[in-house]
């Protein structure tokens, strides 16, 4: 429970910097004493579910990290800063980072145009992670209630957001170590894993009915 506070105190505070719209510079927002980045291998290492780890570019981790103004304490700023993002399950759902080869989008860059205009907007919301199917989890910044720091999940079969009521750090919990089978047991097919893993990182498949 005190790490989960200090998470969502992490999170309330980055979105309270950007709405005052003073950016702090990059080398404020890397933490050198206690590196979230640590903490976020220790439960990679012990995940139950595939994690792939995907290499970024120092430049490019640092201009997503300034953009985003969270810190390198936080997970969130610990993936964005160490990793081009996360590939969940063969795949199956993509965490965003920096930015890389597999997965090219950065967590700032995807959110422009959609949850902000210009970073130092406050956001709403925070895109912070989608599925091969055409889901998006976010994490609340006021736009979908009073639980700030909490991930909403946009579903591809009704198009509605959905609480998940769970942080980015029990979210991340989910992917590593939750039944995510369970959670699309209506959403997969025969072949997916072989499918999917040859998938880029920002396509995804379509569903329709006939």
């Amino acid at each position: 429970m005190k790490h989960t506070t200090l998470v969502l105190a992490l999170i309330f505070c980055s979105f309270t910097a950007i709405a005052q719209n003073k950016m702090r510079p990059v080398d404020e927002l890397i933490n050198k004493t206690e590196p979230g980045w640590t903490l976020v291998q220790k439960w990679i290492h012990a995940a139950k579910n595939k994690v792939e780890v995907l290499l970024c570019d120092t430049a490019k981790a640092k201009d997503a990290l300034y953009k985003t103004q969270v810190t390198t304490r936080s997970p969130m700023g610990a993936i964005i800063y160490s990793t081009g993002g996360l590939l969940i399950d063969n795949g199956w759902i993509r965490i965003l980072g920096s930015g890389s080869s597999k997965l090219s989008r950065t967590l700032p860059d995807w959110n422009k145009g959609k949850s902000l205009n210009e970073f130092g907007d406050t956001p709403s919301f925070l895109l912070v992670a989608d599925d091969v199917v055409g889901g998006f989890f976010a994490v609340n910044g006021g736009k979908f209630g009073n639980d700030i720091g909490k991930i909403y999940y946009l579903a591809p079969d009704n198009l509605q957001w959905e609480a998940l009521d769970m942080t980015y750090t029990e979210f991340l919990d989910f992917c590593f170590n939750g039944n995510i089978a369970k959670f699309y047991k209506n959403l997969r097919w025969k072949n997916w894993k072989a499918e999917v893993s040859q998938l880029d990182g920002n396509s995804a498949h379509n569903f329709y009915h006939v």
